[in-house]
């Protein structure tokens, strides 16, 4: 098969579908891969790099989806990419339906199979290509959310971790899975005042044994949400349904009464954020400030560390990526339940059940 890797062209997004060392892997088992030129530069990886491992390097994307039958990004398509994918093409990639109709269309318009990385499935009933930027961007969620409550930032100038005498800061997480046990590492790596909300009693019966003394945990009823944010000087919004929609967990009202200069992270804005009042932000222009609380809602968080989100995003991906490749999309998925999962569009048809409500369309 002919694997295209585009260079991502979304905002500030260094990252990209394949390293050299998954082209390797690619190339030895019988493939051939179509980079962009300049595809690996924000992770300083030269195009000298893919050649040596047995990619073809070309000049334009138009070049590498005329040239390719699978199509592996990072990110969503762009408009202009989506206008060059055809039926033949298996596109697989982050896609987040969910919150994004219009590229919904356009990829039912295309034709294209699209597989999502975020719904695709594991045996434990986990999401095993999501989990790594969930990883990634829960430990960020933290770090940005202190690095906004200083003063200079518009924040309220209060240090996370407080100092002897000074009662370190109170760090709300709304969701205990992935994101937010990551959050709550770093948070309590810190020395922060560390909460998790969630609404599955084993879960926060889990993470109570996990994280010992270093947390306290709570149901996630809404009267539970409205104290912690009143309460909290971060809030990170954590929650995931997958493929669907982020349930609205923060309301406007809740967000009145939260302190001036608390800072709001919302990792679940892929799927269209978990706090009523966020929209997506990107790395340009990272934050907003509502009734006086800076919310944090940039759409693709781990493209900030990019190369370590490349690395941790290809170590699950590429198993996956060359079982497309060695069966085709149809065969892989026919023999692999998790792979399919991940199908979300396919001949201009959502097949995706949890996309197809989200969007309110219909689901064939």
């Amino acid at each position: 098969m002919r694997i295209g890797i585009p260079k991502e062209i979304k905002n500030h997004e260094y990252r990209v579908g394949l390293t050299p060392a998954s082209v390797a892997e690619l190339v030895a088992a019988g493939h051939e891969a179509v980079v962009e030129t300049k595809a690996g530069d924000g992770i300083d990886f030269s195009d000298q790099d893919y050649i040596d491992a047995g990619a073809r390097i070309v000049a334009t994307p138009a070049e590498v989806f005329a040239q390719s039958d699978m199509i592996v990004k990072v990110k969503e398509p762009q408009p202009g990419e989506i206008a060059l994918l055809e039926p033949r093409h298996i596109l697989f990639t982050y896609l987040h339906l969910a919150a994004d109709k219009p590229q919904a269309e356009g990829l039912m318009k295309s034709g294209a199979t699209c597989l999502a990385y975020e719904t695709v499935t594991s045996s434990n009933r986990g999401l095993p290509l999501l989990k790594p930027m969930s990883e990634v961007a829960g430990r960020m969620s933290v770090q940005v959310g202190a690095h906004y409550l200083e003063k200079e930032q518009g924040g309220r100038g209060v240090l996370l971790g407080g100092v002897p005498g000074v009662a370190p800061a109170r760090v709300a997480i709304l969701g205990g899975g992935v994101a937010g046990v990551n959050a709550a590492q770093m948070a309590v790596g810190m020395r922060a005042d560390v909460t998790i909300y969630d609404i599955n009693n084993e879960r926060l019966a889990e993470l109570d044994m996990f994280f010992s003394s270093q947390i306290k945990t709570a149901y996630a009823s809404k009267a539970a949400i409205a104290e912690a944010v009143r309460k909290a000087h971060l809030v990170i919004g954590a929650v995931l349904v997958p493929g669907a929609a982020a349930p609205k967990l923060v309301t406007r009202d809740m967000l009145k009464t939260m302190k001036r200069g608390s800072v709001m992270v919302d990792i679940a804005i892929d799927q269209g954020g978990c706090f009523e009042s966020s929209h997506a932000t990107t790395h340009d222009d990272p934050v907003f400030v509502e009734e006086g609380v800076i919310h944090y809602c940039v759409a693709n968080m781990p493209g900030a560390v990019a190369r370590t989100s490349a690395f941790a995003l290809n170590n699950a991906t590429l198993p996956f990526a060359l079982k497309i490749a060695n069966l085709g999309a149809e065969a892989a998925m026919a023999a692999d339940p998790h792979l399919a999962a991940g199908l979300n569009i396919s001949a201009g048809k959502i097949r995706h059940a949890a996309v197809a409500e989200a969007l309110n369309l219909p689901l064939n």
